[in-house]
């Protein structure tokens, strides 16, 4: 099956001639011709997976980019910038989600294409047909939603576009045997599906935050043998009636977390002490009603690192959520190593935080 998988991903891809103009298909099924490896590329998203599979050089082909979500994690952004300074001068091009993204300001880079996340691309509408129109190539991939056919073509996408086909693939194949053991393991322990609640807790213990139903966080703890009790009620993200909550009753909950939030807030990753992290989290079991829940009471809450989902470094998150729902099936494996080894072997920084933690 993986090997399938992985061919048929192989097959989107033709060369229309020696002088490296190549035509892809992205996750949308769109036909983008454009020359690779692309010199003059604008990273709409996913910055970090650029750089994972690219290779730190890619970057110097980055014309621009929309950089917010990688100065939102903070810690992250900074632990680059120290290492390549660079960065840090990369022209942004605002925000998608806020509308600021400038139609302008990505012409006038002259890039040869612009990378978009799918999410990115639906949101624009007749924006895209505006960069088109400029005669720049407009490429689509998407982590957001965690499918392991979408999270491998989209690498060898990147892999195509920065000239890392051969990195691309070994990225793609270690990432493909992660979810294939799990999913294996699961059918053949055929055991019952333990209830899950995940929910961003940046927002603190009073403010019920955003959950997720088919993709990212959702998404992940389906495929890690998880029942989503948000999968009726929320169908991407957003936030579940604080009585549905207690009623569904979850065997496991998930807090995640960035390195800021509120007070009270969750706090996870780079520079956070597993003791910081834990407090954290204990403060979510005083929420009112929860004291009747199974997974408060059985102590079976665990906090997350927000930053870690949506890419294609998300393999130790299905690791972690297959641990937290079935400790026994999976006590071999260890998630929060396994996220770090991929920094080692893929990136040129190596973070130093609680990414996974349980109270």
């Amino acid at each position: 099956m993986l090997k399938k998988l992985l061919c048929t991903a192989a097959l989107l891809f033709s060369t229309l001639s020696v002088a490296q103009t190549t035509t892809i298909t992205d996750v949308l099924g769109r036909h983008v011709t454009f020359d690779a490896p692309a010199k003059r590329v604008i990273v709409g998203f996913y910055p970090e997976d650029y750089m994972a599979i690219g290779t730190e050089a890619a970057y110097d082909h980055v014309v621009g980019m929309s950089r917010y979500i990688w100065e939102a994690r903070k810690a992250n952004w900074d632990m680059y910038v120290k290492h390549r300074p660079s960065l840090a001068k990369i022209p942004a091009i605002g925000r998608v989600d806020t509308k600021t993204f400038s139609v302008e300001k990505v012409i006038s880079l002259n890039p040869d294409l612009i990378m978009l996340a799918a999410w990115q691309y639906k949101a624009l509408g007749d924006d895209v047909k505006r960069l088109e129109n400029a005669g720049i190539p407009v490429v689509v991939v998407d982590y957001n939603a965690e499918t392991l056919k979408r999270h491998v073509l989209s690498t060898k996408i990147i892999g195509v576009i920065t000239g890392q086909q051969k990195r691309a693939e070994e990225i793609a194949n270690q990432y493909a045997h992660t979810i294939h053991m799990i999913e294996n393991r699961l059918a053949k322990a055929n055991l019952p599906k333990p209830k899950v609640y995940t929910e961003f807790g940046a927002s603190g213990v009073n403010d019920i935050g955003y959950t997720f139903g088919k993709n990212m966080w959702g998404a992940i703890s389906t495929i890690a043998g998880g029942d989503n009790i948000a999968a009726p009620y929320v169908e991407w993200w957003g936030k579940m009636n604080p009585e549905q909550i207690i009623a569904s009753n979850p065997d496991v909950i998930v807090i995640t977390g960035y390195e800021v939030g509120k007070s009270d807030g969750m706090l996870m990753g780079q520079g956070i002490s597993k003791k910081v992290a834990q407090e954290r989290l204990a403060g979510f079991k005083n929420r009112t009603g929860w004291s009747t829940i199974s997974a408060v009471k059985n102590n079976r809450m665990y906090g997350a690192y927000h930053g870690a989902c949506r890419t294609i470094l998300d393999g130790p998150m299905f690791e972690f959520y297959a641990k937290a729902l079935y400790p026994k099936l999976f006590s071999d494996l260890n998630p929060q190593q396994d996220y770090i080894n991929f920094y080692k072997k893929y990136l040129p920084v190596v973070p130093k935080g609680t990414f996974m933690v349980k109270i």
